[in-house]
């Protein structure tokens, strides 16, 4: 059963160290600089910075993929010692890093998932980078994965992965930043819905399809906002007279569409 807790450790760690240099590259790309996911290489100085981030987002990966290349027989032996011992000097160094940003920084985040990870360096973020650093050191010496030989010990290793993977949670501070923005929409107030996409829901609605043959130009005379709602209006004939009918169309996903018709005078019919 050790062994097999002790395998669970790779699969985990990798996962771990892929995605947060995904979430820092996507940052970088992002912003289109380098320095917006400084974290703790902001301790040095200014022309050593952006050697120092490029060498960590190649330790970051490398050790990620190396994890993964070793994990079976293909990478058995040394080469597999080297990957894991490379990950457990990562995290050592990662440990020493958030250290200092507490001390020196202490408002300034991790950078360890990107934008994720902007809330101030705590006990909870260093916990976890001891956790995974001994993560990593109990894999070295451990035989090449292989598939589980039963459901029993597929079970264990599922409970096992479940029981890491919601303890890594509860010391990340970034899983808040993400229910927060799973839980934010912005008001539709402010939403930014082009006029054109207005007019094509309005033109495949049942109330346009509805007033259709009144309407008698083929572009709106008139198109307004006023916070959720925009307003199209188009000229148009109803027995015989000249006519406006507004369309109101409330913005959103599913919008919803009303109508009204009235007279050159403004006088409903």
């Amino acid at each position: 059963m050790l062994d097999t807790a002790r395998q669970v450790q790779i699969p985990l760690l990798a996962v771990m160290l892929l995605s947060g240099c995904a979430a820092k590259a996507w940052r970088v790309l992002r912003s289109r600089s380098i320095s917006a996911a400084l974290g703790p290489t902001a301790l040095f100085p200014i022309r050593l910075q952006r050697p120092i981030m490029i060498a960590m987002y190649a330790a970051e990966f490398g050790s990620g993929v190396g994890l993964v290349a070793t994990a079976g027989r293909f990478g058995a032996g040394l080469p597999a010692t080297i990957s894991r011992m490379t990950a457990v000097v990562f995290f050592l160094v990662a440990i020493a890093a958030l250290y200092e940003v507490r001390q020196r920084r202490p408002a300034a985040g991790c950078g360890c998932f990107g934008e994720l990870s902007d809330t101030p360096v705590g006990p909870r973020t260093i916990t976890r980078a001891c956790l995974l650093c001994l993560s990593a050191a109990a894999t070295i010496g451990l035989r090449p994965l292989r598939m589980p030989s039963s459901t029993r010990e597929a079970g264990f290793w599922l409970a096992v992965g479940t029981f890491e993977l919601a303890l890594v949670a509860f010391l990340s501070p970034e899983l808040g930043a993400i229910l927060v923005r799973l839980g934010h929409s912005e008001p539709c107030e402010l939403s930014r819905v082009p006029v054109g996409q207005t007019l094509a829901d309005l033109r495949a609605s049942a109330q346009w399809r509805r007033h259709a043959a009144q309407v008698s130009a083929p572009a709106p005379a008139d198109v307004w906002r006023e916070g959720c709602w925009r307003f199209v209006v188009y000229p148009g004939l109803a027995q015989g007279r000249r006519v406006d009918i507004v369309f109101a169309v409330y913005l959103a996903a599913r919008p919803t569409i009303r109508a009204a018709v009235v007279d050159a005078d403004d006088a409903a019919l």
